[in-house]
């Protein structure tokens, strides 16, 4: 039996919110001690930059603890509220770091250089992304959205478990078998 105001690994995190929600200061330690990583990777997924994905977590952290007393398990997971936060606050960091100008002696202004396609790569890209949206749409529409949030948006399969609000197996499920069948209508189309 472990003692009152004490928290191990085995310790809900509805626990551990309910703690932090009344003060407890062990239980706000050990919750941030679970969650910073998972927090900080996917502010870094989203923003790309170590300094400002740091910022995002720490404000969902504050955010998270000052509204803990609020948290509704029925409205989910204490996980999917706090990635939701996250990714929310990540995706408004971007929105605020876009209406900055950039000068042009600036390096980023270097990478806006276009990157257009000359005709003939235009043309055979054409017809890849023709292939690839016909064999798309033959997949069912759950796989479909899995797939282009995985692979065309870069989204890990955590980050497609929330978009969609599916278990992380299911979404793990749903690209692993859609790649299959893409996979597998790549290799008829190849066929003479």
């Amino acid at each position: 039996m472990r003692a009152r105001g004490s928290y191990d690994d085995e310790t809900s995190d509805e626990s551990l919110l309910s703690g932090a929600a009344v003060g407890d200061d062990r239980a706000v330690l050990a919750f941030v001690r679970r969650y910073q990583r998972r927090l900080f990777g996917l502010a870094l997924g989203i923003v790309g930059d170590p300094g400002m994905a740091e910022d995002v977590a720490q404000e969902a952290f504050i955010r998270i603890l000052r509204h803990a007393a609020v948290y509704d398990v029925r409205r989910g997971s204490v996980a999917t509220w706090t990635l939701t936060i996250t990714r929310n606050l990540a995706i408004d960091a971007l929105r605020v770091r876009r209406g900055i100008p950039t000068a042009p002696e600036d390096r980023v202004f270097l990478s806006l250089v276009s990157d257009e396609r000359a005709p003939d790569d235009a043309a055979a890209m054409s017809e890849s992304v023709t292939q690839a949206h016909s064999a798309l749409s033959t997949l069912p529409i759950e796989q479909r959205r899995a797939i282009v949030l995985a692979v065309m948006y870069g989204r890990t399969v955590a980050e497609v478990a929330i978009l969609e609000a599916i278990p992380l197996g299911t979404a793990k499920s749903r690209i692993r078998l859609g790649l299959a069948k893409l996979r597998d209508a790549g290799a008829m189309m190849e066929a003479p």
